[in-house]
């Protein structure tokens, strides 16, 4: 897919570059997840995702003035409809990983996982909704096959089968599931959108919109978290030394993420990114020595399988 980047008039790539992008970000964010594993017992689940935003800031910050000085292009006018819909992106992000944790309090929250993992689809109907993005058929199938690909991964380490999760649907923790997965799917679409409100290079607005977003989830859960546990951000600053990486890890991943995007439609980078899960079952296999269950090899296919189809449909 041939285009040309906005503001410039020079013809870009967008196979050559979404793609090793989204990858990049996909790798960033399973660094990003493993370095807040050693926040367990430091923070709360609230915290540890404040620090991702507080720590992020002051790097997205850097990030976009290195982007001025490089392209000497200037700072584009912020619409309204660029700020609602980067504000609106940052509180579905929040709130489907509120309601994620939510959905461990019940006791069967595999099931929430599971059905969380419908991001993809979910990101595609509301890329169509909110922006008038199509697939073609071909990267519709891939998307679907993907996204059993990632259900039967999640099944492998629970007592969950086929017939389990569909007939789960009406449990709270299932709801709560499809609901974090509307979350993401709404935040990925609104990134998108915010960026594309914005002139200038793919570069720029997706570097804009990064920022914007990570300065509105800080100050949005700066106020929340001080009203209701205000301890918790004393000692977000007290593990500076893993949170600082969690927040420098995190900008970069969510700035391939933003630019990804910014390029293609939000479902295909949505989709193309569970090659994370990939990441996952390597580091599994090679570095933790792990015994594999089968569920997870013909997971793990259907999702290679996925990635390749959608490559190829985009």
């Amino acid at each position: 897919m041939v285009g040309r980047e906005r503001g410039t008039g020079k013809p870009i790539n967008t196979v050559e570059l979404w793609i090793p992008l989204t990858i990049a970000a996909a790798f960033g964010q399973n660094l990003r997840s493993a370095l807040q594993k050693h926040l367990v017992g430091e923070l709360s689940t609230l915290g540890a995702t404040y620090s991702r935003f507080v720590f992020g800031v002051p790097f997205a910050a850097l990030y976009l003035y290195l982007i001025l000085q490089v392209t000497d292009e200037s700072i584009p006018s912020l619409s309204g409809a660029f700020l609602i819909y980067g504000a609106l992106g940052g509180l579905s992000q929040i709130a489907g990983t509120q309601f994620l944790i939510t959905a461990f309090q019940y006791r069967n929250f595999a099931v929430a996982t599971t059905y969380s993992k419908t991001e993809a689809l979910q990101t595609a109907l509301v890329g169509l909704i909110l922006l008038g993005d199509t697939l073609t058929p071909l990267a519709t199938f891939a998307i679907v096959v993907g996204a059993v690909g990632v259900i039967i991964m999640s099944m492998a380490h629970t007592d969950l089968s086929l017939n389990g999760v569909v007939g789960s649907l009406g449990q709270p923790a299932a709801l709560l599931g499809l609901t974090c997965g509307a979350g993401f799917g709404i935040a990925a679409v609104c990134y998108r959108a915010a960026s594309l409100e914005l002139g200038g290079s793919f570069v720029l607005s997706s570097a804009v919109t990064l920022f914007y977003v990570l300065a509105f989830q800080t100050l949005a859960m700066g106020l929340y978290l001080a009203a209701t546990n205000r301890a918790e951000i004393v000692n977000v600053f007290k593990a500076w030394r893993v949170t600082g990486l969690v927040g420098l890890v995190g900008m970069l991943s969510s700035a391939g993420w933003f630019a990804a995007m910014t390029l293609q439609n939000a479902a295909y980078v949505r989709a193309l990114g569970q090659v994370e899960l990939l990441f996952t079952f390597a580091a599994s296999i090679f570095v933790f020595r792990e015994q594999i269950k089968s569920l997870e090899v013909w997971g793990t296919l259907l999702v290679i399988g996925s990635v390749l189809l959608l490559i190829y449909a985009a």
